[in-house]
C-alpha cells in the first residue's frame, strides 16, 4: 500500500466486509419465526436458515486460506464478496424454503472466502508492529461486536421492514466493499496453483469439519446421544486421515508444523475455548432477558448495545495499549480474567433482576474481557506465518474459534435444556427453572474461560521471550 491513508481504508472495508459475514450469523433469528410462516418450513426445518450457513462457512475457512496463498488473497477475497453478496439478493428474493436453504450454503461459502484471508491481508499491509496491533484490534471488534450487532440490526429491520431486508442490505455493502478493495487492496505475492493443492487433503478437512460442525448442531437439538456420537467419530475420523494425509503429502494443505510453536498452539486453543464463551454467553444472555425478564425482541437487542461499545473501546484502545505496554500474555490474561467475572456475574443474575443493577454490570465485563482478548490471540496466532503460508493460518485461527463457537453453545444449551426440563418436571415454576438452568450454563461457561486461563498462564511465552535482541522480537512480530 502506497500511504497510510489507504491502508486504513482499505482496513475499513476489511473489517466492513467482515462484519457482513459476522452479521448474518445472528441477524436471521429474530426472523425465523416469520419465515418458518412464510416459506413453509418445518418446525425442524427452519434452523437450516442457520445450518446451512454454518456448515459450510466452518467446513471451508482453512481451504479458502490455502485458497489464497495460491491464487493471491485479494482474488479470494473479492470472489468472497461477489458470492456473498448475489447469495444474500438470492436469499432475499427466495420463494420456497428450499432456495433459502441452499442460498444460505452459498452464502456460507463466500462468508469463508471473505474471513479466511483478510487477517492474512492485515498483516501483509501493516508490517510496523505497532500499526499492526492497532489493525488487528479493530479488526477484532467485528467479530467480537458482530454477533451483538446482528441481534440490534435483525430486531430494527423487522420492525421497521420485512426479512428480505435482512439479505438485501448486503446488495449495496457488498458492492462498496468490492469496488473499494479491488482498488485499494494488495495484490501480493502468489504461489501459483502449479506450487501444489492438496486436493485429498482439502477434501478430507472439509468433510471433518462440515460433519463436525452438523454433529455439534445436532447435540444442540436432538441431545448428545448415538446419532451425536456417530457424526462426532465419523468427523474424527475424517480428520484422522487429513493429518495422515499431510504428514505424507509433498506439499501439504497445512503444514502441522506452525503448531509446534507454544504462542500459535496456544492462541488457537484460547480462540477455540473464548469464541465458545462469546457466543455461549450471547446464547445464555438472550434466554434470560426475554424468556426470564420478559423483554421484547427490540428490548432485546438494544440491551446489547453497550456491549458493543465497551468491545470497541477495549478492542482499538485498549487491547493495543497494554499489549505495547506488557505484550500480549500479559494482555491476554488480563482480559480472560475480566471476562471471567463478567460470566460469574452472569450467573448471579436472578428471576426478577433488574437490568441497570444486574445484567449490565456482567455485558460490560463480557464485552471489556472478550475485546481485550481477541487482538492478542490473533496477533499471536500470526505470529510466525511465512508469506507463503499466511492465508492457511489465518483460516485455521477463524476455523478454531468457529467450530469452537459452535460446540461450546451447543454444551450450554444441552446443560441449560437438560436442567430446566427436569425442575419444570419435579413441579418448579418454569421461568424459575429457566433462570437455573441458565446459571448453571453460565457457571459451565466460566469453567471453559477457566481453562484458556490456564493456558494462557502455562503454555503462552511472552513474545521474544527467546530472542536476544529487541530487533529480534519485532522480526517475529512482523513474519
Amino acid at each position: 500500500m502506497k500511504t497510510t491513508r489507504a491502508r486504513w481504508i482499505a482496513l475499513i472495508v476489511l473489517c466492513i466486509g467482515t462484519l457482513m459475514t459476522i452479521l448474518d450469523e445472528t441477524i436471521v433469528n429474530v426472523a425465523l419465526p416469520v419465515m418458518q410462516k412464510e416459506l413453509g418450513f418445518s418446525q425442524g426445518g427452519v434452523s437450516w436458515v442457520i445450518n446451512a450457513y454454518l456448515i459450510a462457512y466452518g467446513g471451508l475457512l482453512v481451504f479458502a486460506g490455502r485458497l489464497g496463498d495460491l491464487i493471491g488473497h485479494r482474488k479470494v477475497l473479492l470472489s468472497g464478496v461477489a458470492v456473498f453478496t448475489a447469495a444474500s439478493v438470492a436469499a432475499g428474493l427466495s420463494q420456497n424454503a428450499v432456495m433459502l436453504v441452499i442460498s444460505r450454503f452459498a452464502q456460507g461459502a463466500g462468508a469463508a472466502l471473505i474471513t479466511a484471508v483478510t487477517l492474512a491481508l492485515i498483516v501483509m499491509m501493516f508490517t510496523d508492529p505497532t500499526e499492526q496491533t492497532r489493525a488487528i484490534g479493530f479488526y477484532s471488534f467485528t467479530f467480537a461486536g458482530g454477533g451483538a450487532l446482528g441481534l440490534l440490526v435483525g430486531g430494527v429491520l423487522m420492525q421497521l421492514a420485512s426479512w428480505q431486508w435482512l439479505f438485501f442490505i448486503n446488495l449495496p455493502i457488498g458492492l462498496i466493499s468490492f469496488v473499494v478493495g479491488w482498488r485499494l487492496l494488495p495484490r501480493g505475492r502468489r504461489l501459483g496453483l502449479s506450487a501444489g493443492l492438496d486436493i485429498l487433503g482439502a477434501g478430507l478437512l472439509v468433510s471433518s469439519v462440515s460433519l463436525l460442525v452438523y454433529g455439534i448442531i445436532n447435540a444442540e437439538h436432538h441431545g448428545w446421544g448415538g446419532t451425536t456420537l456417530a457424526y462426532l467419530g465419523g468427523a474424527a475420523i475424517l480428520l484422522t486421515g487429513f493429518i495422515v494425509r499431510q504428514r505424507l503429502a509433498k506439499v501439504p494443505l497445512l503444514d502441522l508444523g506452525v503448531l509446534r510453536d507454544r504462542n500459535v498452539a496456544g492462541a488457537n486453543a484460547i480462540q477455540f475455548l473464548v469464541t465458545g464463551g462469546l457466543y455461549g454467553s450471547f446464547f445464555i444472555a438472550t434466554l434470560l432477558l426475554q424468556q426470564v425478564l420478559g423483554y421484547t425482541p427490540m428490548q432485546m437487542a438494544l440491551s446489547f448495545v453497550p456491549l458493543a461499545v465497551v468491545t470497541a473501546i477495549a478492542s482499538i484502545l485498549v487491547a493495543p495499549f497494554l499489549t505495547g505496554r506488557f505484550g500480549e500474555r500479559i494482555t491476554l490474561i488480563v482480559g480472560l480474567v475480566v471476562f471471567l467475572a463478567g460470566a460469574l456475574l452472569l450467573a448471579g443474575v436472578p428471576a426478577d433482576g433488574a437490568y441497570v443493577a444486574n445484567v449490565l454490570p456482567s455485558l460490560l465485563l463480557l464485552g471489556l474481557g472478550i475485546g481485550t482478548v481477541l487482538p492478542p490471540i490473533m496477533s499471536l496466532a500470526m505470529s510466525t506465518a511465512k508469506d507463503d503460508e499466511v492465508g492457511v493460518v489465518s483460516g485455521l485461527a477463524n476455523s478454531t474459534g468457529m467450530i469452537g463457537g459452535a460446540l461450546w453453545t451447543a454444551v450450554v444449551a444441552s446443560i441449560i435444556g437438560s436442567v430446566a426440563g427436569a425442575l419444570t418436571e419435579s413441579g418448579n415454576a418454569e421461568r424459575a427453572a429457566l433462570s437455573t438452568g441458565l446459571m448453571l450454563g453460565s457457571l459451565a461457561l466460566a469453567a471453559v474461560i477457566v481453562v484458556a486461563l490456564a493456558v494462557a498462564v502455562f503454555v503462552v511465552r511472552r513474545r521474544g521471550a527467546d530472542e536476544g535482541t529487541a530487533e529480534q522480537s519485532t522480526e517475529a512480530l512482523v513474519a
